[in-house]
């Protein structure tokens, strides 16, 4: 199974309102090993950036100056992540971004998550650990990752950070040996911790405050205020508290 861990920067916080991918970050996994067969790319946004976007991730206009557009990139991304599924932390806000960008180049363009499944560690991390923090940060603190490196937001060293989150939150890389046995029985052993844990988590009474497409929205917002602030949101604090 082909997987394709995901991450974005971007010059603002709604690409309705003419913000721009500016940075992709991929990591590659093949039952469940990293692969070390990862794309990054860095793109000209053709507008100015906001401050507190460079706040966040530290990229320029200046220093993507001599970077490619998103059309003379877009068939090399479509083409790496094709057949894929996606995983992707706070998955509407990078798909939200990466379908504007697609249809802008080809009108024609159907949505990543109606092609291919994705997979919202973010929503995976709320079901495992309910009551608890878990961005980014928190995951990695959680599951002792090393993320010292991360003064700044990346699109490739989130990726690579988010890969090994997301492995271990499911049970763990694959042994080569395991997977060239029985790479499919492997996987979904390794994965019926999750499944067991999630099961567990849907029996558990729930408070139903609002729709699917209300929550997303609250997200979406939330992680708007988060990345204007530097991850420093209080909405987002206490949502994840």
């Amino acid at each position: 199974m082909r997987q394709i861990v995901l991450d974005t920067e971007t010059t603002g916080l709604e690409p309705a309102q003419g913000h721009r991918i500016i940075e992709v970050g991929c990591v590659e996994l093949a039952n469940r090993r990293l692969t070390g067969n990862d794309l990054h790319l860095y793109i000209h946004p053709d507008r100015e950036i906001d401050q507190g976007a460079i706040d966040v991730h530290g990229i320029t206009l200046e220093f993507l100056e001599d970077k490619p557009r998103f059309a003379e990139i877009a068939q090399t991304l479509a083409e790496y992540l094709e057949g894929a599924e996606l995983i992707i932390h706070n998955a509407p806000f990078d798909l939200g971004f990466l379908n504007h960008e697609f249809k802008a180049v080809n009108p024609a363009h159907v949505a990543l998550e109606s092609r291919q499944p994705v997979i919202d560690t973010l929503v995976e991390a709320r079901q495992l650990y309910p009551g608890q923090r878990n961005s980014l940060d928190a995951l990695c603190k959680r599951f002792e990752i090393d993320n010292s490196n991360r003064e700044l937001h990346g699109a490739l060293l989130d990726a690579q950070l988010l890969g090994d989150v997301y492995l271990s939150m499911t049970g763990g890389q694959i042994d080569i040996g395991l997977a060239a046995e029985d790479s499919a029985e492997s996987g979904a052993l390794a994965t019926a911790g999750l499944a067991e844990h999630l099961a567990q988590a849907a029996t558990r009474p729930r408070v139903t405050r609002a729709s699917e497409d209300e929550q997303a929205a609250h997200a979406r917002y939330l992680d708007m205020l988060a990345k204007a602030s530097g991850d420093r949101c209080l909405w987002r604090s206490l949502d994840e508290a």
